[in-house]
């Protein structure tokens, strides 16, 4: 893909404009919420696990509209207090995801959880604009009337409907299960294939389709399988094999992946199970596991350049900068990495490889909590060491990655439960998914 239509992609995933300007109010009591009972001082990985959590589902719920549920694309790491009202359907999706989570581990009463996850959808699918199922990118959180322009949005939309379909399986609620069944299966897939063999990346109504196609291996796997096993407007399964994989080696290490930033190889991974599964191309999960070690080869690798990159404080994904929002990662470098580190990197990577991932969270909660890498909402959403620059916000599809896949490292829960969806299960089927051999 071309390198300007890339760039293009990464913006539509995140907001592409500057960093928030409100200032970080501190967070009070941070280093010592880290010492427990045990002799050492130190929590449990469960309990640090837990904490992340319970962070991540503060911003799912607080920064979200009440009556809505639309949940906004960034907030100050300690708050918005109301400003900035842009919701981002993709973290709309992670929202669900998290409220069931939220439910499942008791962080909030079962009443008002179920009473928004109801609202939420009730606004979905009687109030906020579609084209043939799809959803724009970006919103207002009050109204859900498109904003900034954006663009009707295929993998903006996919991360939605597959925290909509998490909350159906997991709530007994009718009303959720049936609300949650109408949203997915309104969704024209043959539409957004625009008369191609690959899934277009998006349309606007001013413009028509994007000519940016999902193409190539990335995060592109929940459109086509959620494609695939509508119950109503389904796409063929050859569609599975339309799009590339291309083959990176790094440092002895052999995977298929783009010329991507890290999150590329966990999105699809947070709620499709890929474990000890292959198709007739790969074992994505181990593929997954494989890319996380090299992004850390990578990065300890430019420990000259940057010294703070090291075994214990490493990763890069696409974030918030000093300059503004950009896609950077490797290997191969891309963008103009200059020492910062991106905490999602590592909190969307749990599940592939623990032990590192968990190391390296620990260390920034410990060693930069206190000067602005932790609030309220968990990990700002990226800061340098090396410069002191500490990011003002978190952004919810970050938030979003890393509270889902430590609640699939620590229970395997929203793994499960999306995967009840006979309709995700038929369509791996269908695609030739069957168990891996090692």
């Amino acid at each position: 893909m071309p390198r300007e239509d890339k760039l293009t992609r990464r913006e539509w995933l995140r907001a592409s404009a500057l960093a928030g300007t409100g200032l970080w109010l501190g967070s009070k009591g941070s280093a010592a919420s880290l010492r427990a009972a045990s002799p050492s001082g130190e929590i449990s990985d469960d309990q640090f696990l837990d904490e992340i959590e319970r962070a991540g589902f503060e911003f799912f719920w607080r920064e979200a509209s009440s009556s809505t549920g639309l949940v906004k694309d960034r907030a100050q790491l300690n708050g918005d207090n109301g400003a900035r009202p842009i919701s981002s359907i993709a973290a709309t999706g992670f929202g669900l995801a998290a409220l069931s989570i939220a439910h499942r581990r008791g962080y909030r009463k079962t009443k008002e959880i179920v009473q928004r996850v109801k609202n939420t959808l009730r606004f979905l699918w009687h109030d906020v604009p579609h084209e043939h199922g799809f959803f724009y990118h970006f919103l207002n959180m009050n109204t859900g009337q498109r904003e900034w322009k954006s663009e009707i949005s295929s993998i903006d939309s996919s991360l939605l409907l597959c925290g909509v379909l998490t909350a159906r399986q997991h709530f007994t609620d009718t009303e959720i299960r049936d609300l949650a069944t109408k949203i997915y299966e309104r969704v024209d897939w043959s539409w957004m294939l625009s008369g191609g063999e690959t899934f277009s990346m998006g349309w606007h109504p001013e413009d028509g389709f994007l000519s940016a196609r999902w193409n190539h291996y990335c995060e592109l796997m929940m459109i086509y399988l959620l494609a695939i096993g509508s119950p109503t407007h389904p796409v063929s399964p050859e569609t599975w094999k339309a799009w590339s994989r291309p083959v990176m080696k790094y440092q002895g290490l052999e995977y298929i992946s783009g010329n991507d930033p890290i999150f590329t190889h966990q999105y699809s991974h947070a709620w499709f199970d890929f474990r000890a599964k292959r198709d007739a191309y790969a074992d994505y999960f181990a593929n997954s596991i494989t890319a996380t070690k090299a992004h850390k080869l990578f990065c300890l690798s430019l420990h000259d350049r940057f010294s703070d990159y090291s075994d214990d404080v490493w990763g890069i994904s696409a974030s918030d900068s000093p300059k503004g929002y950009v896609a950077w990662g490797g290997p191969p470098e891309q963008g103009k990495i200059d020492g910062t580190i991106v905490p999602c990197a590592t909190g969307g990577s749990l599940p592939f490889l623990y032990d590192d991932c968990t190391k390296v969270l620990r260390n920034i909660r410990g060693r930069y909590g206190n000067k602005g890498a932790w609030g309220r909402y968990g990990f700002v959403d990226a800061f340098n060491p090396l410069t002191n620059w500490y990011d003002t916000d978190v952004i919810g599809i970050d938030v979003g990655i890393t509270m889902l896949m430590a609640e699939n490292k620590r229970t395997g829960f929203v793994w499960e439960t999306f995967m009840k969806n006979r309709e995700a299960e038929r369509a791996m089927e269908k695609v030739g998914f069957r168990p891996a051999r090692n």
